[in-house]
């Protein structure tokens, strides 16, 4: 007797349900997984490696873009009736409270808010808790110091410092259209000295700057590299690159300095609302948080209930001025600010 065979028309039709049943099982798995779509304006290492570890812990794949805060808070603009992303998170907070004026974000309040520095639970009263404070850092120098030895200039300690004439095409800053550090700065100066003399201050600066960056990170490797003597941005982005030999040293400004309570917040209309909850509870948790010393991004985390990388720099000496994140998180003072730097510095001769 032959061996029972199935026609071919049979046997093709059965492949093809095979197929089908697979690839239907393969959507269902993916479907009960998920995926998150972020944007990430913190050092790029972080933010691979918070994506990293909560898709391994979680099953839920991340698909994240790294932008600085500035380009962000237009491209949320320029998606508002359609938004692509559900989350975003890390970078200077003022682009986020301008956000959250905006209509972009969506309130959330977590239940572990308890949890948080009162810096951070702040920053969610502030919005109406659309936006939470992630981690906060001040505003300082780095400096190479072979470099300055080697053009025998004084490392600079002060703002002052900044605009003596030997500083000339050393010095090195982000853009404050694409950059929220950059923002941070000229408005930490405009509260500082006041606006028509920041604004002289800056212009004064102007001539010393070598270049403007796209984005505030770009400083520390700059500065550890030996591309350019001096940085101005946050202090803690320099660190990393002292601890790991370079020649650098920082210092915090001896009149004062302006400062940065990161942000972090979901985006309205996003798409897997859920699964972005879940990637945000897991970054302010002990876990995510903890992925920025790790990765050497060395902010103070807003979280308090465990033990931070101790190379983070203390922020207990640094002499901050009284940041008003309200005035300075609104969109159209930001926009005045910026028009007014694009006029009066920007287009001033070097």
């Amino acid at each position: 007797m032959r061996p029972f065979a199935i026609p071919q028309t049979a046997a093709a039709a059965a492949c093809t349900a095979l197929v089908a049943t697979a690839a239907l099982l393969g959507a269902s798995n993916a479907a009960a997984q998920g995926t998150v779509n972020a944007l990430c304006s913190t050092d790029a290492g972080w933010c691979e490696a918070a994506a990293a570890a909560f898709t391994r812990e979680t099953g839920i794949k991340v698909l994240q873009a790294h932008k600085g805060t500035g380009e962000i808070g237009a491209q949320l603009r320029a998606e508002a009736a359609n938004p692509k992303t559900d989350i975003w998170w890390g970078g200077t907070g003022d682009p986020f409270l301008q956000a959250a004026e905006q209509g972009l974000l969506e309130p959330y309040r977590p239940a572990y808010i308890d949890d948080l520095y009162d810096w951070s639970v702040r920053q969610y009263a502030m919005s109406q808790n659309m936006v939470g404070g992630f981690y906060t850092s001040a505003i300082g120098f780095g400096f190479n110091t072979e470099l300055l030895k080697k053009r025998k200039l004084h490392e600079p300690r002060c703002w002052a410092d900044l605009i003596k004439p030997e500083y000339k095409g050393e010095i090195e800053i982000s853009h404050p259209a694409s950059s929220g550090t950059a923002y941070t700065i000229i408005a930490g100066l405009v509260q500082q000295m006041g606006e028509d003399e920041a604004f002289e201050y800056l212009r004064k600066l102007h001539r010393n700057v070598t270049s403007y960056t796209r984005s505030g990170q770009a400083q520390a490797p700059n500065v550890a590299k030996g591309e350019v003597a001096i940085g101005v941005s946050f202090i803690f982005g320099f660190e990393r690159w002292r601890y790991d030999k370079f020649p650098v040293k920082t210092a915090a400004p001896c009149e004062g300095t302006g400062y940065e309570i990161g942000g972090i917040a979901l985006v309205k209309g996003a798409r897997n609302k859920e699964n972005a909850k879940r990637y945000y509870d897991w970054l302010m948790s002990p876990a995510g948080q903890s992925i920025g010393g790790k990765s050497g991004s060395l902010q103070s985390p807003a979280n308090k209930t465990f033990k931070p990388d101790p190379r983070i720099p203390s922020m207990a000496d640094v002499k901050l001025i009284k940041y008003d994140f309200e005035k300075y998180g609104k969109a159209a003072e930001r926009k005045r600010l910026i028009d007014r730097w694009t006029r009066e510095v920007e287009s001033q001769p070097k």
